[in-house]
């Protein structure tokens, strides 16, 4: 019952934080949603980020469920900034609209996923290993969540800057 309570709450964590994202995005002005605003990236990029690592997280979540090593692993740098860069290449789209659309529709892919799985699964350990580090379900997932929530107050900063 406690690993169910955890996957609900997890679950509705990660779409409570992407709608904030969505809201915030939406409410800049439309000559804002361009502008770099964070590192090299503009409101746009950010978005398309978020939609390449819920398709990353389909797979690796796949890989994981299997005892394998998540591809995505064979690209960490610093800040994962070569596969960031490689998403962003993938999902942007110049229209604004196109954009909120694709990234409303991956994290329900992503989570319409984990609603298959067993919610003991989550943080079970399929001896998954990166440089020592157990990956499981849930830490992929809870670091996403943070992610996000960082992304979320980015954006909300940038729009209080951008007034």
């Amino acid at each position: 019952m406690k690993a169910q309570i955890k996957k609900e709450q997890l679950l509705a964590e990660l779409q409570e934080i992407r709608n904030s994202i969505l809201a915030e995005a939406s409410a800049l002005p439309v000559e804002k949603r361009d502008m770099v605003f964070l590192g090299a990236w503009s409101v746009k990029d950010l978005l398309a980020h978020l939609a390449g690592w819920d398709y990353t997280n389909i797979e690796a979540i796949r890989y994981i469920l299997v005892s394998r090593l998540p591809d995505f692993y064979k690209h960490r740098d610093p800040d994962w900034q070569m596969y960031n860069a490689m998403l962003v290449e993938k999902y942007k789209r110049d229209s604004f609209d196109e954009l909120l659309t694709l990234v409303r529709t991956s994290q329900p892919q992503l989570i319409e996923f984990l609603q298959t799985i067993p919610p003991e699964f989550f943080n079970r350990d399929f001896g998954v290993r990166f440089r020592g580090y157990k990956v499981t379900v849930q830490r992929l997932l809870e670091t996403e969540l943070e992610d996000e929530r960082v992304h979320c107050q980015q954006i909300k900063d940038f729009a209080k800057e951008a007034k």
